[in-house]
């Protein structure tokens, strides 16, 4: 896993200094450019043992999600 920063181009994201393999599927989190992104500890904590479950395959696809709450209607 690695954290990059990027920049919307032409409707692309840009990220300078990674070398990511084409096909790479990517994580963005979006934040307004005047508003820093600030966790407290415990957030980054929960944060990164998230992204340690889906990285172990631990985790709803989208088409999973959509059809369990098909059924709330």
């Amino acid at each position: 896993m690695q954290v990059a920063t990027g920049t919307v181009v032409e409707g692309k994201v840009v990220v300078e200094g990674v070398v990511l393999a084409e096909g790479s599927v990517v994580t963005i989190l979006s934040r307004e450019p005047d508003q820093p992104l600030l966790l407290s500890a415990q957030d980054e904590e929960e944060l990164l043992a998230a992204m340690a479950e889906i990285e172990r395959g631990e985790f709803v696809s989208a088409a999973e999600l959509l059809e369990s709450l098909r059924k709330y209607g």
